[in-house]
């Protein structure tokens, strides 16, 4: 696999104050520059930009994915093992409502993964994961 560089995304929020306070001080994630209509964050070393967008954004569709209702759209990170599991630790800890909590997907076979997700005030969908071997990443 080449040298990974940072990704850029940029996502829409509904209330710029309220998603600020969770990826800041439930997320613990660095601010960076900002405006009145934009945060950008250091998302475990890739650049996340929320944007106001003041209407509601609509309910995501799920799709069945191992017997879970997994939104779609959702974005996230690939984390080393044992940030996976401290990060889980802290979510828990913040009471944050999991759409789907941690748990291993093929247990003990190629790929295997621990995964969650949750969403944020906007209803953004999150998806965290990490491999128990980083070099089945795109294993089959």
């Amino acid at each position: 696999m080449s040298t990974l560089t940072p990704f850029h995304l940029a996502i829409p929020v509904h209330d710029l104050a309220l998603c600020r306070n969770f990826y800041t001080n439930v997320l613990n994630f660095e601010e960076g520059r900002s405006s009145n209509h934009w945060v950008d964050y250091n998302f475990f070393g890739h650049q996340l930009v929320i944007h106001l967008k003041e209407e509601e954004l609509t309910k995501a569709p799920t799709k069945s994915v191992d017997g879970k209702n997994v939104p779609i759209p959702h974005f996230g990170v690939v984390l080393p093992w044992a940030s996976f599991h401290n990060f889980a630790e802290l979510i828990k800890s913040k009471q944050i409502e999991f759409i789907i909590e941690p748990y291993i997907r093929f247990e003990g076979l190629v790929g295997e993964q621990a995964t969650m997700f949750f969403k944020d005030p906007s209803g953004n969908a999150l998806e965290f994961k990490a491999f128990k071997d980083m070099s089945q990443l795109f294993a089959k």
